[in-house]
């Protein structure tokens, strides 16, 4: 099967594609899987470490080709603010949470979390339930550690042992843990396909957890 082994950054190619990729965001984090584009190129994707792929970003084929990468419609919540303080400190709440979340013009975008969604709304945000590409912000985190709405099921901070840690002046009881029961959002990993080569990502927390 032909490989493809670089990836080319966003909308920085100019070459027609010879297939599509249409991918959501958990499916464009990966080292290596089996994919089949929208025109039915068989093709394995065999990078040397995992990549968080774009929308627009092309896969590098062994022969040259190019496949592009397009990220697929998914149910978001669109958090809306009154003004531009309001959204800084949603921002600040949905970071807290280790959230992937999109910035969009005047709005932040997310995965559907009614949870979250009932806590920026009690925060005075509008939130709005959309189909959208989802392509959060980067770089501020490494993308292999970074949660997602759903690893969440299993890191209940109210488990936290702070008391092993060293932090000169820092407060933990002031972390503001408000509405963060993800227990309802458990992701079964087992449908992956084990023959795809997927290799699945520590996201541990760095703090020691009871």
């Amino acid at each position: 099967m032909i490989r493809a082994t670089q990836v080319q950054g966003q909308h920085r190619w100019r070459e027609p594609a010879a297939d599509t990729v249409v991918l959501a965001f958990d499916d464009r984090h990966r080292r290596r899987m089996a994919m089949t584009g929208t025109r039915g190129l068989e093709f394995l994707l065999d990078l040397e470490s995992a990549i968080a792929l774009r929308g627009g970003d092309a896969l590098v084929l062994d022969d040259g080709r190019l496949v592009e990468v397009v990220a697929a419609p998914e149910p978001l919540l669109e958090i809306r603010a009154a003004d531009p303080q309001q959204l800084v400190r949603l921002a600040w709440h949905l970071g807290n949470r280790h959230l992937p979340t999109q910035i969009v013009g005047k709005g932040l975008r997310i995965r559907r979390d009614h949870v979250i969604a009932a806590m920026v709304t009690g925060l005075g945000a509008r939130v709005i339930e959309i189909e959208a590409p989802f392509d959060p912000e980067g770089g501020a985190y490494a993308p292999a550690a970074a949660p997602t709405a759903h690893d969440h099921a299993h890191h209940d901070h109210v488990h936290h042992d702070h008391g092993k840690h060293d932090h000169a002046g820092h407060d933990h009881a002031k972390h503001d843990h408000a509405g963060h029961d993800h227990a309802a959002h458990a992701h079964d990993h087992h449908v992956h396909d084990e023959h795809c080569g997927h290799e699945h990502h520590d996201h541990s927390h760095p703090h020691d957890h009871k």
